[in-house]
């Protein structure tokens, strides 16, 4: 009690200014309809900013619990594809190209063998006859063209790898339509050739290389990857460098594709060859 007597004497006057203030501000907002609309105003505006404020730092520290949500969900679909690849659970799923007519088969693989640094260079994929899986089935992944099946066995099969000197194959410009012949030429895994291109045709750098679809092997459209460099050389026809859009050092997941309607497309070519 003396505790509060005491304190109430030492601030006597401030105490009794602010209860006065209070008094005064009291009469001039409630006589006076300006000043009391404008402090309903501020009153408003200042509570709007706080709640903003508040609703922001809550959605800031909300987001840590989303990421991890999102990224726990995006494990567990990693995990569901890799024991389905693993067990063999999904055999294939089809394609139909409905402008030509053409159905493909996308089988799902892993690579389990791969090399870059050799001239001739081939990968091991998880799948094998009983997928499916037969030779000149192409082999694709998100990126683009990455070889083609040589081999199989009952489990696994063996593919000619892009980067390997025995590897042809039809790929033209997508922006004007002209076609040549790609191959590797056994150095840089980053790049191929394509040649057979004639020096009256417009070559960009940048221009993007894809599959023809004229033959029996890959579909048409695949990307393969895009112009680095041009050089002419001593024929009518430019050699052009193509930087590849696929990472033959990081492949780890790919499609193996076969064209349902091969056997027919090939029969018909052969009575013309």
């Amino acid at each position: 009690m003396r505790n509060l007597l005491n304190f109430l004497a030492k601030y006597n006057n401030l105490i009794i200014f602010l209860i006065l203030e209070g008094v005064a501000l009291s009469l001039l907002f409630s006589g006076n309809s300006y000043h009391n609309t404008r402090l309903v105003k501020g009153v408003k505006g200042l509570t709007k900013g706080i709640e903003e404020k508040i609703y922001n730092i809550r959605t800031y520290l909300d987001l840590r619990e989303i990421n991890l949500s999102l990224a726990s969900e995006n494990t567990a679909l990693r995990n569901q594809m890799g024991r389905l690849l693993k067990e063999g659970n999904v055999l294939f799923f089809s394609v139909t190209d409905s402008l030509f007519g053409q159905k493909y088969q996308f089988t799902p693989a892993e690579v389990i063998g791969n090399s870059v640094n050799r001239q001739k260079n081939y990968l091991t994929l998880s799948k094998g006859k009983k997928h499916g899986i037969e030779p000149d089935m192409a082999v694709t992944n998100s990126d683009g063209i990455i070889g083609v099946v040589v081999g199989s066995s009952r489990n696994f099969s063996i593919a000619m790898s892009l980067l390997n000197l025995d590897f042809r194959l039809s790929a033209r410009i997508k922006s004007n339509g002209y076609f040549g012949s790609l191959t590797w030429e056994g150095r840089d895994y980053r790049h191929v050739i394509l040649s057979e291109i004639p020096q009256h045709v417009v070559v960009n750098k940048g221009d993007t290389i894809e599959t023809t679809g004229y033959s029996a092997v890959f579909p048409e459209g695949i990307m393969i990857g895009t112009v680095s460099d041009i050089s002419r050389s001593g024929s009518d026809f430019y050699k052009i460098t193509i930087s590849l859009v696929a990472d033959f050092k990081k492949l780890h997941f790919v499609n193996i594709v076969g064209n349902m309607k091969k056997t027919e497309q090939l029969e018909l070519e052969n009575l013309f060859q």
